[in-house]
Parts: C-alpha cells; sequence; structure tokens
C-alpha cells in the first residue's frame, strides 16, 4: 500500500511538473541560466558523511538539471562548478574534486552527445590536473559540433582574475599601437572575457541560502535577475529550477528604463 501511495504520489508531482513547464515555454525563457551550486558541504554535514559524498550528490544534481534545462529550451547553462579560491580547501578534498569533471564526463557524455549538447569551460584550463584537463578537453572536442544546449563550466575560474586579464590584453595592443585607447568600449572588453560568444546570464540561482555573488561573473551580471534559495544544491531538483524561471517570467527587466505604463 506505501509503494503504491508513493508511486501515485510521484507521477502527481511528474505530471505537475509537466504542466508547469509546458506553461513557461509559453512564455519568455531566460535564455541563459547561471547557477552557483552551494551547500554540498553541508548536505553531507546533516547526515554525517565526509564533505565528498556532498559532492558527490551534488554531480548527481548537475546531470538532473542538465537534463531539465534542455527540456525545457534554456540555450546556456553556466554551472560555477570550482573557482580559483576554492584551492584553499583542503587537499583531499580539492583532489576529489578534480577528479569529478572526470568521471561525470567520462559516463554522461555519450548522452550530452545524443541530447545534441556542446560542453564549454572558462577558467584557467592550463592550471588543471592533467586528468581533468584531458576530460574536459576531449569532452569539449567531441561535442563542438553541437548546436543544442551550451553547458558551459565554470572551472579554476574567479571574475576579477578574467577581468584583470582582459584588461591586460586591451593595454598590451594599446602599448605595441594597434589599438587607439579610443576605441575601448563595454562591447570590446565583452571580447576578451572567457564569457565571449555567449549571452549575458538572464537569471542567476544561487543555493544554499547564502546571497553573495562570490566572485562570480561580476561583469556579466550587471542587469541578471537574481534568485536565492535556501535549498542545498544536492537536494536541488526540476521542481526548484521552475520555480526559478517561473520567477523570472514574473518579473519586469527594464534594464534602467520604464516600460509600458510606467511611460505614462
Amino acid at each position: 500500500m506505501l509503494k503504491k501511495l508513493i508511486r501515485r504520489k510521484q507521477q502527481t508531482i511528474s505530471t505537475n511538473l509537466y504542466d508547469r513547464k509546458k506553461l513557461a515555454q509559453q512564455e519568455q525563457l531566460p535564455n541563459h541560466i547561471a547557477i552557483i551550486m552551494d551547500g554540498n558541504g553541508r548536505w553531507a554535514k546533516k547526515r554525517a558523511l565526509p564533505r565528498i559524498a556532498g559532492h558527490h550528490e551534488g554531480m548527481m544534481t548537475v546531470k538532473k538539471i542538465t537534463r531539465f534545462a534542455n527540456e525545457v529550451g534554456i540555450k546556456a547553462l553556466t554551472l560555477y562548478a570550482f573557482s580559483t579560491e576554492n584551492w584553499k580547501r583542503p587537499k583531499l578534498e580539492v583532489e576529489f574534486l578534480m577528479r569529478l569533471p572526470e568521471e561525470f564526463l567520462g559516463t554522461y557524455l555519450p548522452e550530452l552527445i545524443e541530447q545534441n549538447v556542446q560542453v564549454k569551460m572558462m577558467g584557467n584550463l592550463d592550471s588543471l590536473p592533467a586528468h581533468t584537463k584531458k576530460a574536459v578537453v576531449n569532452a569539449m572536442e567531441k561535442t563542438a559540433a553541437n548546436d543544442g544546449l551550451i553547458l558551459n563550466f565554470a572551472l579554476n575560474y574567479g571574475s576579477r582574475d578574467e577581468i584583470v586579464q582582459a584588461v591586460q590584453q586591451i593595454a598590451c595592443e594599446v602599448k605595441n599601437g594597434t589599438r587607439s585607447a579610443d576605441t575601448i568600449s563595454e562591447e570590446l572588453l565583452n571580447d576578451y572575457l572567457m564569457t565571449k560568444g555567449l549571452p549575458e546570464p538572464d537569471l542567476l540561482i544561487r543555493t544554499s541560502g547564502e546571497v553573495r555573488l562570490s566572485n562570480f561573473m561580476l561583469w556579466q551580471l550587471a542587469y541578471t535577475e537574481l534568485w536565492f534559495t535556501d535549498t542545498l544544491w544536492p537536494d536541488f531538483d526540476e521542481a526548484c529550477l521552475m520555480e526559478a524561471i517561473e520567477s523570472y517570467q514574473k518579473r519586469n527587466r527594464r534594464y534602467g528604463g520604464l516600460k509600458g505604463e510606467e511611460v505614462k
């Protein structure tokens, strides 16, 4: 009897989610969603498990959310997987985190290819361990021709470092005479950032109750809609993503101007 009740509840949730997805697809969807995946360690601690167990469970959530984002029709999904500051964590935890891309892409890559997902990465690739770099490069090469959802991993990424590198490159061009200072613009700087070719995020999600950007896409998030949840990343599911999208669709994005009745 209990199993029947659980199965019936799961079917009801699935049907409800399907209906919500269809309704959302009739409205303007966010083209690009960025997520700060936070709370793996706290999820594990609540269950008296090692932190690495939380990271592994978080990896399973990445699979689930990527599939659903693709089904909904999101064009780009950027996931903050490892920051330049995360190297300060305990050595064993860092080593485990550096193995996760290899495990994730090793098991999930065939499905990503089948689902027409293109894997990208932003961050300092050359500073990653050889096995991590190899797994990421292999996934990018094998999905390069795909033109569906862009799954963009921010790996060994820090936004301040990204901006500094962009400014340094432009400054070098000015110094050697290949560019004049009066050609520097917002559009030009965009071309030197690691997100070149991607639209700016429409929606940023951060899990686990933290309300800060943590050196993530500081330039690109200037006009992004922000959505925070207390849900820990391993517990974040399709319904949570649907809730964030529905919240986004209720907002009035003015970009500093006025719209509709506000002008009158």
